[in-house]
């Protein structure tokens, strides 16, 4: 099992129009990790309001993910690309305990299902 986790400004105007998504997981396509594992990962993060979540969006996977992630022979990659504004002030670039307690919850639950996944 492999996390590739990263962040990224809330809003990037020369990259991106709007806001990015809170949690941006990556898989590839679907071929970086076994689909079921993606289909968990989703349910825990849509339990969790008020993260908003996409799944293969802007983020699909960067070269660590599509390098080393080979679910048929049981190596599971995924990426995970934060939306700093869920944890912190981007003004200013400081961490804020409180805003982040939700989504270092959100993280525990993600990490929980990683490590209770069974392939079928």
């Amino acid at each position: 099992m492999l996390l590739d986790a990263h962040s990224i400004r809330s809003q990037v105007p020369r990259l991106f129009a709007g806001r990015l998504p809170d949690v941006n997981l990556g898989t590839n396509d679907g071929r970086s990790c076994d689909p079921q594992l993606a289909t968990a990962l989703l349910a825990v993060v849509a339990a969790r309001p008020p993260f908003s979540h996409v799944l293969d969006g802007r983020f699909k996977g960067g070269y660590i993910t599509r390098h080393y992630g080979r679910p048929a022979d049981g190596v599971h990659a995924l990426q995970i690309e934060l939306a700093q504004g869920a944890y912190m002030d981007e003004s200013t670039a400081e961490y804020e305990a409180a805003r982040a307690a939700p989504l270092v919850r959100l993280l525990a639950d993600v990490v929980a299902a990683l490590l209770a996944f069974r392939p079928a």
